[in-house]
């Protein structure tokens, strides 16, 4: 049986605006000139640069402020034929074809370049084959990746040979083929594993003691030497550890990816403009904002106009009513962007000032030892804003320091006592255990345990399972495979 009832219910909702601020704040410059860019294509009633006069603009913004507070606009009596002549004439034909060289494109073109896979087809046009092995041959090109192995076993090649190419021939003279295309340059290319590809390159060198020794190495003790058993690598070969060391320095003048070494390759090249600049003056930091973010905009004057002129017009019609709504509806979107960018400049701004004082000794000496511990809730008290507004400033912003460009999240880390009971930032310790790893022994490297153990000589008292958190954060492999002779 239906019923009817009440209920009442509180809940909190964004609105566009609001939505649309969350949107902007988190674009780091250049995807915000995008859509800086977009909004003013989009929206006619927006336009950007300086207005004429100053007072215009007071007067202008007034009787906009005075009909968008209304909650409806007075539609009737309009007459839209006074205020959209066509005999004004259009911009294109007061512009001019010439112009000068401060107009000048200055974007710099990119080549288009040759791909890996058909620099290596270009090469197998100068090897003779025949028409299968051409066809095999181009087959496994192709399924060499971008470092230059492939990484697939014979046997599937065959199969889908047989299966895609409608080319039925045994493993053996895939084999064969591809003991063609590992000829190719650069060499290595097409190798199956790095073993394969360490020992192509070194039988394209010069034969010598270093080289022969460095092959059979590979061949016979390839795990042995990949885990740096420098010792049993001696009494295995019956060599010196000069003889050994001259085979290791052989070895690692080789590239383990071939197909990284190829410069045609098209890559993407980020380009990374900085949000905010540090800057230390006179003993002080100033802090700018990258001035691509304050764009000048305003609402149009002419749109303006033309809503006074609809509000004026005695003349009633359904499409002049329409229309005075399409211009109200652009009018209010141009404000509200415009106030969307006012605050987002100033939120960047109150943010990355507070990370500056902040960090203040951090920036005046860029010692990364002195930076404090620092999270987002931090700053989100400071500024008295919510943690995820600070979380999409910090996220995808930089900033331009006299110490390089940085991304602003970098500053943030957690914190840890020391046994003077003072907290110190993570960042600290990581650059301890880096400067302390650095200085060890190579031939003999300081295991987690005596890291630890240095670390709260230090006054840092961790744990060794923290010590190989911190280590493998700084990408820094364990004591055995840093071993050199």
């Amino acid at each position: 049986m239906l019923k009817q009832h009440l209920q009442f219910k509180l809940s909190q909702k964004l609105s566009p605006q609001q939505i649309q601020l969350m949107k902007l704040i988190q674009l780091p410059t250049q995807a915000f000139e995008q859509r800086l860019k977009q909004e003013l294509e989009e929206n006619p009633a927006l336009e950007s640069g300086k207005e004429e006069t100053l007072s215009d603009t007071d007067d202008f913004e007034d009787n906009y402020d005075n009909e968008t507070d209304s909650e409806s606009i007075n539609a009737e009596d309009i007459n839209i034929d006074d205020y959209l002549s066509d005999d004004e004439v259009p911009d294109y034909r007061t512009q001019a074809n010439n112009y000068s060289a401060d107009d000048d494109d200055k974007s710099i073109p990119y080549a288009a370049g040759t791909s890996f896979n058909q620099y290596l087809l270009n090469q197998l046009n100068t090897v003779y084959l025949t028409d299968e092995e051409w066809a095999i041959a181009e087959f496994l090109v192709g399924s060499v990746d971008e470092s230059g192995y492939i990484r697939r076993p014979l046997s599937d090649i065959t199969d889908d040979l047989a299966f895609t190419q409608n080319i039925y021939t045994e493993e053996a003279t895939v084999e064969k083929v591809l003991k063609t295309v590992q000829e190719l340059d650069p060499p290595g290319v097409a190798a199956r594993s790095l073993e394969e590809c360490l020992l192509i390159q070194l039988d394209r060198k010069e034969p010598t003691p270093n080289i022969d020794l460095a092959t059979t190495i590979l061949k016979k003790s390839f795990d042995q030497f990949t885990k740096k058993h420098y010792q049993k690598l001696i009494q295995k070969h019956n060599i010196t550890e000069e003889e050994l060391k001259g085979a290791i320095t052989e070895i690692e003048k080789l590239n383990p990816k071939p197909g990284g070494s190829y410069a045609g390759n098209n890559r993407i090249i980020e380009h990374i403009v900085p949000d905010f600049s540090i800057k230390i003056v006179e003993g002080e930091l100033e802090l700018t904002l990258n001035g691509r973010n304050a764009p000048e905009l305003h609402v149009s004057r002419e749109y303006n106009n033309m809503l006074e002129g609809y509000k004026n017009s005695k003349e009633k019609s359904k499409s002049q009513k329409d229309t005075v709504m399409f211009i109200k509806q652009k009018l209010d979107a141009a404000k509200w962007f415009i106030d969307a960018i006012r605050q987002r400049q100033q939120t960047l701004f109150i943010t990355m000032n507070t990370i500056m004082q902040y960090q203040k000794e951090y920036f005046l000496t860029g010692d990364e030892r002195k930076l404090r511990p620092m999270i987002l809730k931090d700053i989100a008290d400071a500024i008295d804003m919510d943690v995820s507004t600070v979380s999409r400033v910090a996220n995808s912003k930089y900033v331009d320091t006299p110490y390089g460009t940085k991304l602003i999240k970098e500053y943030f880390s957690e914190s840890m006592k020391n046994e003077q009971g003072e907290d110190v930032s993570t960042k600290e310790i990581k650059k301890i255990l880096e400067t302390v790893i650095g200085e060890e022994s190579k031939k003999k490297p300081l295991t987690d345990d005596k890291l630890a153990a240095i670390l709260k000589e230090k006054g840092y008292p961790i744990a060794r399972r923290t010590v190989a958190k911190y280590r493998e954060q700084l990408d820094i492999p364990v004591a055995r495979l840093r071993k050199q002779i």
